[in-house]
């Protein structure tokens, strides 16, 4: 069966966001203040929240869900009910980054996502973060793009990258959190593309797993050295760029590598 939709992740995916940047800044300033105290109780270092832990255990996931895995991981006493007030600081905090303007899209997903779109393939942002459109909306694509053809589907000069999608689900509320599909299955919902035909690109493992829970597929990107546990998760296919993504095999309904040139 040939893709009839895909499905994008936004954080790690199209955007070099500063959601990490602003979880292990967030919790050392805590640990650093008014949790000193419970630091001193805790298995929390600065030098223990590495790029593994987030990725293991916050991203992808609710705001919430990630702040109270991440305490508990490193054992801070009542850490279900200091969730809140992590989850709340740290938007506080990627608020401030994003106004600074600390992030950019990643060149080779406005290439996929333009040649996606050249193809004609119905496309849809799905993060379950709550800042992922600003991030979206600030992002101007540029005109042109190196290696595409002019763009056949009319994007205007100016366009940013959330206009590039039919469906945006991200930030909306759903009963159950990654690695639950429930986010990606309404996002196919809304493309009107069966779970068995949607395709979805993801960094995360609990976004991986997500897919596959829903009947999906699964592309995951291992911008972070990570693409063990990318396929431990499920996905189908694992590169480092979306360059390496072989687009005719994808435009024939197959997860393939760009052949390396002998």
């Amino acid at each position: 069966m040939a893709f009839a939709g895909i499905l994008f992740d936004v954080d790690g995916v199209l955007v070099d966001s500063p959601h990490e940047r602003a979880w292990r800044e967030t919790l050392d300033e805590l640990m650093r203040g008014p949790w000193k105290d419970l630091a001193a109780q805790s298995l929390y270092t600065p030098a223990r929240f590495d790029t593994a832990v987030y990725q293991e255990l916050v991203a992808g996931k609710p705001r919430e869900d990630g702040a109270r895995a991440a305490l508990e991981y490193f054992g801070v006493p009542n850490a279900a009910a200091l969730a809140a007030e992590y989850a709340a600081a740290k938007q506080a905090k990627i608020l401030g980054l994003i106004q600074e303007g600390a992030f950019q899209a990643f060149p080779d997903a406005l290439r996929f996502v333009l040649a996606v779109r050249d193809m004609g393939l119905p496309m849809a942002v799905a993060s379950s973060s709550r800042n992922a459109n600003e991030l979206l909306a600030r992002i101007v694509v540029p005109e042109p793009m190196p290696g595409l053809r002019p763009d056949p589907l009319g994007k205007e000069p100016g366009t940013t990258l959330v206009d590039l999608f039919d469906a945006n689900v991200c930030g909306r509320t759903f009963p159950r959190g990654k690695p639950s599909p429930d986010i990606f299955l309404g996002a196919a919902a809304e493309l009107g593309v069966q779970p068995e035909a949607a395709l979805v690109v993801e960094d995360a493992t609990s976004g991986v797993q997500a897919a596959k829970a829903g009947g999906m597929w699964a592309l995951g990107v291992a911008r972070l050295g990570d693409a063990e546990l990318l396929r431990a998760a499920g996905a189908d296919l694992v590169v480092e760029s979306l360059d390496e993504v072989d687009r005719d095999a994808l435009a024939r309904g197959t997860l393939a590598r760009v052949k390396k040139a002998a």
